[in-house]
């Protein structure tokens, strides 16, 4: 099932743009340390590990 798994290049640029802006975000928040900040991280961070990863291990569509 995964096997034939592929992403289109529509699916490949939004996972790139929410890897950029909740990388950024967990990284603003990450040299901020406000209240909360370690729930912040992981709340932005999952998101930006989870693109990542897809971007990395599953192959382009083209």
């Amino acid at each position: 099932m995964l096997s034939d798994a592929t992403l289109t290049p529509l699916t490949g640029t939004t996972l790139l743009l929410v890897m950029i802006f909740a990388g950024r975000a967990f990284r603003q928040n990450w040299k901020a340390q406000g209240p909360r900040w370690a729930a912040k991280a992981w709340l932005y961070g999952l998101p930006a590990a989870v693109a990542f990863a897809a971007l990395a291990f599953i192959p382009m569509d083209i």
